[in-house]
């Protein structure tokens, strides 16, 4: 039986990836003019009318609705493909996100976390789950999810972003500055963790090592110009001690 589930799992995995992936390329084929959008659209209209049941042909008409922003439409087409397909983790990803920019936070909630009941390593989605659940007020809840995705995925840059995020929110700020440093060692070159970190230190009354962070990043490779706000705030800071 354990073997059985193992089997089933990978493959649901298997699918998730190219179903996920197949619907990320349809979002970036349509990245064109809303009116070329729109022509998409009427031809993949014609195209549902004429043939027998497709999910591929009803996941890219949803992806036009998503592009040209129509979220309850592509609910709706989401939604005839998870009659179909009730496990379907491109249509129960997309229809939460499509919810997410409705503000139906708790619809949205209930797709994500059945996605995670089949995927429970999918990053995306547990990263979207701890936002939705941060728009409820759930913060508690948000940051139980990003304990677990920073225990699933140890390597991801993101993960630990994203948590340091919801700690310095929670005024959990020695805990925040560890995860900023996790990121950026994960990301050296992302000039935006090295900000956030640099800002919390600055905030904690630390301009000697905010600006110890500043000149490591310099040496990393990030333009100097990029950080120049930040050296500019640690000059202020100490000027004012």
């Amino acid at each position: 039986m354990t073997n059985s589930r193992s089997r089933e799992q990978q493959a649901w995995l298997r699918m998730g990836a190219t179903a996920l992936f197949l619907s990320l390329s349809l979002l970036s084929a349509f990245s064109q003019s809303p009116n070329k959008w729109r022509d998409s659209l009427t031809v993949l209209n014609k195209q549902i009318a004429s043939s027998v049941w497709s999910t591929d042909l009803h996941l890219r008409k949803a992806s036009v609705n998503l592009e040209l922003q129509q979220w309850q439409y592509a609910i709706d087409e989401y939604g005839l493909v998870l009659e179909h397909e009730p496990r379907n983790p491109a249509a129960l990803f997309y229809r939460a996100y499509a919810s997410t920019h409705l503000r139906r936070y708790e619809v949205a909630r209930s797709d994500y976390e059945l996605l995670l009941s089949y995927l429970p390593t999918h990053a995306e989605a547990r990263l979207s789950l701890a936002y939705v659940l941060q728009q409820m007020d759930r913060k508690a809840d948000a940051l139980d999810q990003l304990n677990l995705l920073v225990e699933q995925h140890p390597d991801s840059a993101v993960a630990y972003a994203s948590r340091a995020a919801l700690e310095h929110d929670l005024k959990q700020d020695e805990a925040a500055l560890y995860d900023w440093q996790e990121a950026v060692k994960l990301a050296p070159t992302n000039a935006d963790y090295v900000a956030s970190h640099v800002e919390l230190l600055l905030t904690l009354g630390r301009q000697e090592e905010a600006r110890q962070r500043l000149d490591d990043a310099v040496k990393r490779g990030i333009p100097r110009g990029m950080l120049q706000g930040w050296y500019h705030k640690c000059r202020q800071t100490r000027s004012r001690k």
